[in-house]
């Protein structure tokens, strides 16, 4: 077992700066063209000479600006104030549950599920941890956005614009921490993301809501639904995995989660008339 930092979050506040993103400031980085290179690879196959560094550079910019359907802006300040505790993980590399949700346009998701088959629409609840905890992707007045699932995947419908949270429900006794990844990277340090990361603990029986990339201790740069090229992602030159949020969860050494696997099998094998079948007279 290995202790980590994590961050307990507290009261959300006001909006402090503008709205949609229009003044936000985006840590930038020069394109990397390694991630879209198709120019290169077609004249490598066949032997010729790669286009020069300018080349493939507008071939990058021009094929992010036209990639279709919406990702993660880096939106206006909001404040989010946290503190560090002390959150000692069971498991340091494996979480006990796992969430992916695959966002997009409503154009986009009905594409995107159409390849297994669509499922009805709903208002999204995504149960993991055999149920015991609740993700949820929210809009700005509190509003479950609607989702599909299909081949074994969860859809979110957004819209350009639109502000939107990670809320995650706690329905334990126990406290348990949250990794979450916007379009790739950490929410916290918004580098690319991975179970080593620390995250958000959440109280037993509480509910956190994840409403930004982590600026400071009090402020959050709001999740708001944009294009491509305007995602925070493709402007840090990682926009290999726009579309998708994660939240892994992982519990804290020493708890106890009385319904484990082995519990609820036995519950689903009991016998509701174990004495079907008369039995003879002792004598």
């Amino acid at each position: 077992m290995t202790r980590s930092y994590t961050w307990l979050v507290g009261l959300v506040g006001l909006v402090l700066v503008g709205c949609g993103g229009g003044s936000a400031t985006y840590r930038a980085s020069a394109p990397q063209t390694g991630y879209y290179q198709p120019a290169a690879e077609a004249a490598a196959a066949k032997g010729e000479a790669a286009p020069s560094a300018a080349a493939q550079t507008d071939e990058y910019r021009a094929e992010r600006e036209t990639r279709p359907g919406l990702a993660t802006m880096w939106g206006e300040d909001r404040a989010s104030r946290v503190t560090e505790v002390s959150f000692v993980r069971r498991n340091p590399s494996q979480p006990f549950a796992e969430v992916s949700l695959y966002y997009n346009d409503r154009a986009g998701v009905s594409a995107m599920a159409a390849q297994s088959g669509r499922s009805d629409w709903y208002d999204n609840v995504f149960p993991v941890g055999m149920s015991r905890l609740t993700v949820r992707l929210l809009d700005e007045r509190g509003l479950p956005l609607p989702s599909t699932r299909a081949g074994g995947r969860s859809y979110v419908v957004g819209e350009y614009g639109q502000r939107y949270v990670i809320q995650i429900q706690n329905q334990t006794g126990n406290r348990v921490e949250a990794v979450a990844t916007v379009d790739g990277l950490d929410v916290i340090d918004g580098r690319p993301g991975s179970y080593q990361k620390n995250g958000y603990v959440i109280g037993p029986w509480a509910t956190v809501q994840i409403d930004g990339f982590r600026r400071s201790s009090d402020t959050v740069a709001a999740f708001r639904f944009g294009s491509v090229a305007e995602s925070y992602a493709e402007r840090k030159g990682e926009g290999r995995n726009v579309g998708v949020i994660g939240v892994a969860l992982f519990d804290e050494a020493g708890s106890v989660w009385p319904w484990t696997d082995q519990e609820v099998q036995r519950r689903h094998s009991a016998d509701p008339f174990p004495g079907r079948y008369a039995q003879p007279p002792t004598y």
